[in-house]
């Protein structure tokens, strides 16, 4: 006969550990994970916008009705509406991505919330080193 111990112990493994596999690496976070940025030549339409429609402008976020903090995440001309956002050529000053690093403000995505990858964030850095273009 097994102990009540040890099928505590089994029931707990089984009830955790496949949350850890999903949710421990930090390349695999939830929605938005499969989105892989390159190293160079970081596309808004081919990276960028696919990451923000599945991980940011969500209801409740950065959707067109819910314009969380006054900024809508759907496209190209809301994300660039405001001069302060994303300031080309410089992600040091761009507030998108000072905030995805959590040096302003309330960290984006907020904890509790699936966060992007080093990769993603990498890669938001790279498209605005590139120029932000709508591209």
């Amino acid at each position: 006969m097994y102990t009540k111990r040890f099928i505590q112990v089994i029931l707990v493994t089984g009830c955790v550990l496949p949350f850890v596999l999903i949710f421990g690496c930090e390349d695999s976070t939830g929605p938005g994970s499969e989105i892989v940025f390159p190293d160079v030549n970081v596309s808004y339409s081919e990276h960028v916008q696919p990451l923000f429609h599945q991980s940011c402008a969500l209801s409740g976020c950065h959707s067109d009705a819910s314009q969380a903090g006054g900024l809508s995440l759907t496209s190209y001309e809301n994300l660039t509406a405001q001069p302060h956002i994303v300031v080309p050529y410089d992600p040091e000053v761009s507030h998108l991505y000072l905030r995805i690093e959590g040096r302003i403000g309330q960290q984006m995505p907020p904890p509790g919330w699936p966060q992007l990858t080093r990769n993603q964030r990498d890669g938001i850095r790279m498209w605005i080193e590139e120029g932000a273009e709508n591209n």
